[in-house]
């Protein structure tokens, strides 16, 4: 990666409202995940481990930020999908399939678009 391109990217990120840095992790995660896809699509068994792994960092992370005091039931719901995310993508590394990142994909997609939603309405 460039300097250029690296130093923008710290820079966006340490500017980034909470809100924005919660967009960026699911698409990241979103990213991660295609690319897993892809990759066991072409048979890469490296990059697929290593996009799964990233996705699971996005994941651990994400459920690690949860306030089960103040989130209350969407909390707990939301602990409940990433436990499902973490859960499918083990399984598509062990099994080297697609199908339960299908499944993650779906996930992912969904609540970028309600975070999207709920936080532009927000503002």
């Amino acid at each position: 990666m460039s300097y250029g391109l690296g130093a923008y990217k710290k820079t966006s990120v340490e500017t980034a409202s909470k809100e924005q840095i919660l967009l960026m992790l699911y698409q990241s995660a979103i990213k991660s995940c295609k690319k897993a896809m892809e990759a066991i699509e072409s048979n890469n068994i490296a990059t697929k481990g290593e996009q799964i792994g990233k996705l699971q960092d996005i994941i651990i992370e994400l459920s690690n930020s949860l306030d089960f005091e103040v989130g209350g039931e969407v909390a707990k719901e939301l602990s409940a999908l990433y436990d499902y995310i973490l859960y499918a993508s083990t399984q598509a590394n062990i099994k080297i399939e697609k199908e339960p990142l299908e499944g993650c994909l779906k996930v992912l997609n969904t609540l970028y678009a309600g975070w999207a939603e709920a936080i532009k309405s927000l503002k």
